[in-house]
């Protein structure tokens, strides 16, 4: 499980940086740069001319964690994945945990994940 989570992790990495790359996590995700720019509270152009920006880092850093508490509960990527896009939760207003992350509630989408992996239902 952490091996996958390293390897996916990994292939986010921008290739000579220690940064996420904004192509690479939208790819991961299954989301449209735009979709991930509007996420992160930036430009669209900002993934392309300015992916050093510290609002865009700090979003992918944030979408990462949740990754991470997902793989966590969910060892399957591709289902983690899922659960992060699709999943109504039902104490948060049935919100997805994409759309916590983008009220920038990451804290409490990881807090959820946590729980539910230490069995207790959200």
């Amino acid at each position: 499980m952490v091996a996958i989570f390293a390897e996916m992790l990994e292939s986010t990495r921008e290739p000579g940086t220690s940064r996420f790359s904004a192509p690479g996590v939208a790819h991961l995700l299954g989301l449209q740069q735009q979709d991930l720019a509007e996420l992160a509270g930036v430009h669209r152009n900002t993934l392309r001319t300015h992916p050093e920006s510290p609002r865009l880092q700090s979003a992918l850093r944030g979408l990462m964690r949740v990754l991470s508490a997902a793989t966590a509960v969910q060892p399957d990527p591709q289902r983690a994945i899922f659960l992060i896009k699709n999943e109504p939760i039902p104490a948060f207003h049935h919100k997805t945990l994409l759309q916590l992350i983008q009220e920038g509630r990451t804290e409490d989408a990881i807090g959820y994940l946590e729980s539910i992996g230490a069995g207790f239902l959200g």
